[in-house]
């Protein structure tokens, strides 16, 4: 009896002396986000352009506002944003005419670039490359990494009437990382979207 309540009394001591696991501090963790299926419709017409986007996102112009009335004015025809209500995030896409003008087209994509590399300081990675449609179309992407407002930019062009630019945005403050399953979902669209573009 006596050896029993000793083993007892050890056993004790012994827990009471080891620090419990519990009590070390939890790695940070990320909110859960589901995502639905991606499904696609068309845009709608009235655009020198023609794609699917995303069901769950609605096409709104591209607004401006001017002055202490607060007069809203369409930026410029054919801007639109594809927003998505869901996660306050939007594609945002402009569009240029180019009248046949190599020049034009030139200066364009060099713009493409300065707005992308804006972002240069706080990106901890910017990755420029092309993208070959299935049917044999080129569009240049800049992917940017790190705490930055837009995480992807596309540019497309037939080289001669048309030039189409788009960027991915998500209006929050949480940080990228917590956001990576729906940035991965505007990138899928908005390569849907580069797959799918015909010109009117």
């Amino acid at each position: 009896m006596r050896y029993i309540v000793g083993l007892v009394f050890m056993c004790m001591l012994i827990a009471c002396s080891s620090e419990p696991e519990n009590h070390l501090p939890r790695p940070k963790g990320f909110n859960r986000i589901d995502l639905p299926s991606a499904t696609y419709k068309s845009v709608e017409a009235g655009h020198p352009y023609q794609f699917e986007i995303s069901r769950y996102a609605q096409v709104i112009p591209d607004t401006v506002t001017i002055g202490n009335k607060k007069e809203v004015f369409k930026a410029e025809p054919h801007w639109i944003y594809l927003y998505y209500p869901r996660w306050d995030a939007f594609i945002q896409i402009t569009y240029k005419p180019l009248g046949g003008d190599k020049q034009k087209m030139k200066a364009l994509i060099n713009d493409a670039f300065a707005l992308a590399y804006k972002h240069q300081g706080k990106a901890s990675g910017i990755h420029d490359f092309v993208m070959t449609t299935k049917d044999g179309r080129k569009a240049g992407l800049i992917e940017l990494n790190g705490e930055v407002a837009t995480s992807l930019q596309f540019f497309t062009t037939d080289s001669s009437k048309h030039f189409l630019r788009g960027a991915i945005y998500v209006k929050t403050a949480t940080q990228n990382d917590s956001l990576a399953p729906i940035i991965h979902f505007l990138k899928q669209d908005a390569l849907h979207l580069i797959e799918t573009l015909s010109w009117k």
